[in-house]
């Protein structure tokens, strides 16, 4: 059957245009998306910075709602017009990695919209172990931020955030936003540090204290703020060198760093102050099956206010015009992709 489907084909070129889909297979379901969201590792494939990991043309996108359309053999506990998100990981379950009970992390880490086709087109076909429910009243533009905020959920339980403590995320875009109210729900206190002027007014409409690194002394803010003890923990979500040296400067004597960013060159740390603070750094790439269900929760309850995230909605056949506002900047957090046959003007 003939879809419409966003591949990336090289450096900042995208096509928009009909692609096959074979129906579901053992194990397999195939899904109608509806909405796919624009992430930032998309960004980084559009741009030609993971042409050495992405085979052309890739279909896109691993942010998304939608909807099952018909079940492969042997697939039970689905039915067609249930409505799902995907959790795209796919592990071989044989290396260190898996072995240990890190699948999520797999050395051959199968990343569906990367190294597998994706969710930009209107029929994606999936393995069913891949499929997380959602809850029939969520609105499905609302559920395509599950994925990002899975993301959080696991980065605020990487950095082991507990009430009361107090925590700077240093970049205020979508995942940092979402790490920020994430850590909130846990009982911490928060502030946000971004350059943006309008995300940090969004920071302030969900009720988040932000500050400007361009203006203001973060370390100072921070150390009056927390009566000269420094920040408990740290997000760096900018991925900017100057994000790296804030996220350390603020942090208090045993002081956690939670570096999520991905840092497209080595950076320079000062390791003295891990030293003399006994600063400690974790990473936080990805999640587990556990990080997506409580992040449908987090969604469908309202704690994370989805709604007001998505700064717009774009039909599937102008998403070359959306990725290109998205590197102009601006007023922008999180840009949907709408799959709906009215969207793409009926095409199939």
């Amino acid at each position: 059957m003939s879809t419409i489907a966003v591949s990336y084909a090289a450096a900042r070129t995208l096509t928009v245009g009909p692609a096959d889909t074979a129906p579901p297979g053992p194990g397999e379901v195939e899904i109608e998306p509806a909405y796919v969201g624009i992430c930032g590792t998309d960004l980084h494939i559009f741009h030609g910075d993971m042409d050495a990991r992405v085979k052309t043309p890739a279909v896109l996108g691993h942010e998304m709602s939608g909807r099952i359309l018909r079940v492969g053999p042997g697939v039970e506990g689905w039915q067609p017009g249930e409505p799902v998100t995907v959790m795209p990981l796919r592990w071989d379950g044989t290396c260190p990695a898996c072995r240990r009970g890190h699948q999520h992390v797999c050395q051959n880490l199968d990343f569906i919209g990367i190294d597998a086709p994706g969710a930009m087109q209107q029929r994606w076909v999936v393995p069913a172990g891949t499929l997380v429910p959602l809850p029939s009243g969520l609105p499905l533009d609302e559920a395509a931020l599950v994925e990002p905020t899975a993301v959080a959920v696991h980065d605020v339980a990487r950095a082991q955030v507990a009430a009361g403590e107090r925590v700077v995320v240093v970049g205020g875009g979508p995942v940092g936003i979402l790490i920020a109210l994430v850590a909130r729900s846990a009982g911490a206190e928060v502030r946000v540090v971004e350059l943006s002027a309008s995300r940090r007014r969004m920071a302030g409409e969900l009720g988040l204290a932000a500050w400007d690194p361009a203006q203001d002394d973060i370390p100072a803010l921070v150390s009056d703020w927390t009566e000269g003890a420094g920040a408990d923990v740290a997000f760096e979500v900018s991925g900017a060198a100057a994000g790296v040296t804030t996220a350390v400067d603020v942090l208090a004597v045993r002081g956690r760093l939670c570096q999520v960013a991905i840092h497209p060159a080595p950076r320079e740390v000062n390791l003295h102050r891990f030293f003399w603070r006994e600063i400690t750094l974790v990473g936080a790439r990805l999640y587990d099956r556990g990080d997506f269900e409580r992040a449908v929760a987090l969604v469908a309850g309202g704690t994370v206010p989805a709604k007001a995230l998505i700064s717009s909605v774009v039909p599937l056949a102008e998403a070359a015009t959306a990725f290109e506002a998205l590197e102009a900047g601006g007023d922008v957090m999180k840009t949907l992709l709408d799959c709906s046959d009215a969207a793409t003007g009926g095409a199939r």
